[in-house]
C-alpha cells in the first residue's frame, strides 16, 4: 500500500516547513553543474507544492536561500538569482487556489527579483487555499535579531514596558508572525541539522530527516514523511496521560 492510500486527512500537519537539501550533491553525482539540480529542484517545488495543497496543508515554508548563502562562489548565487526570477509561475498558484508569501531580509535580492516576487505576492493575496512560504535571504539569528531591535525601540521611546516583554511578543514580531509555527519540519539530502531555519518557530515541531535529495523528492515521499508524522505523539512538555 502506497503511503498516500495510509494518511488519515483528518489528521494532516497545518504547517509543513521543508529544507530543501540536495540539489548540489545530485547533480554532481550525475556529471552536471550544481545550477542543474537547482533547475530540478526549482521543479520539484511546484509538485510538492500542488501536492500539499491537495492534502489540505495550510502553509508550506520553504528554505530558499540562506542569508549565509550569500557566502557561495558568486556565480552560483547568479544563477540561483536567476532561476528565482524564472520559477515564480503565478499560474501555478492561481490554478491551485495557493496565495504566495516571503520572509527574510529581502531587500538584499535583485531589484527585479524583488519586483517580481512582491507581485506574485500582491497577486495571488486573494486566494482561499494553501499558503506557500518561501524563506529567502533568511536565518533565524538574522530573524531574533530583527526581533529584538524592534522590541527594544519600542522600550526605548517609552512605548512597551519591559514587563510586557514575553515569548508571545516575541513571535508578533518576527517575520512568521501570520502562520502558525510548524507543525512538521522535513531536511532533505541526509543531512540531520537545522541550519539555521526556524529556530524559535520549531521548539515543539516534530522532525523528518531522510536522505532522498530535493531533485527526487517527490509526492510519495512527502505522504512517507506526514504518515511518520501521525504515528507520533506530540506532547507539549506534558505526560500522555494529560494528552489523552
Amino acid at each position: 500500500m502506497q503511503y498516500k492510500e495510509q494518511i488519515d486527512l483528518s489528521r494532516i500537519p497545518q504547517h509543513v516547513a521543508i529544507i530543501m537539501d540536495g540539489n548540489g550533491r545530485w547533480a554532481k553525482q550525475r556529471g552536471h553543474e550544481r545550477s542543474y539540480g537547482h533547475q530540478v529542484g526549482a521543479e520539484t517545488v511546484h509538485i510538492i507544492a500542488e501536492e500539499a495543497a491537495r492534502l489540505g496543508i495550510r502553509y508550506l515554508t520553504l528554505y530558499t536561500f540562506s542569508t549565509e548563502n550569500w557566502n557561495r562562489p558568486s556565480d552560483e548565487v547568479a544563477a540561483l538569482m536567476s532561476l528565482l526570477f524564472d520559477s515564480i509561475e503565478e499560474d501555478t498558484f492561481m490554478k491551485n487556489n495557493i496565495s504566495f508569501r516571503i520572509i527574510g531580509d529581502i531587500k538584499k535580492l535583485p531589484a527585479n527579483v524583488q519586483d517580481r516576487l512582491y507581485n506574485c505576492v500582491e497577486n495571488t493575496s486573494k486566494n482561499t487555499g494553501m499558503c506557500l512560504v518561501l524563506a529567502l535571504s533568511y536565518s533565524s539569528r538574522w530573524e531574533i535579531t530583527e526581533a529584538s531591535r524592534q522590541i527594544a525601540a519600542l522600550v526605548q521611546k517609552g512605548e512597551l514596558a519591559l514587563e510586557e516583554i514575553n515569548c508571545d511578543l516575541m513571535s508578533k514580531h518576527l517575520t512568521t508572525n501570520f502562520m502558525p509555527d510548524p507543525d512538521l519540519l522535513i531536511r532533505t539530502g541526509g543531512e540531520i541539522r537545522l541550519s539555521n531555519y526556524l529556530l524559535w518557530q520549531c521548539a515543539y515541531s516534530e522532525l523528518y530527516f531522510c536522505e532522498t535529495y530535493w531533485p527526487d523528492f517527490r509526492e510519495e515521499e512527502l505522504c512517507k514523511a506526514i504518515c511518520d508524522y501521525q504515528k507520533r505523539e506530540r506532547r507539549f512538555g506534558k505526560i500522555s496521560e494529560q494528552i489523552s
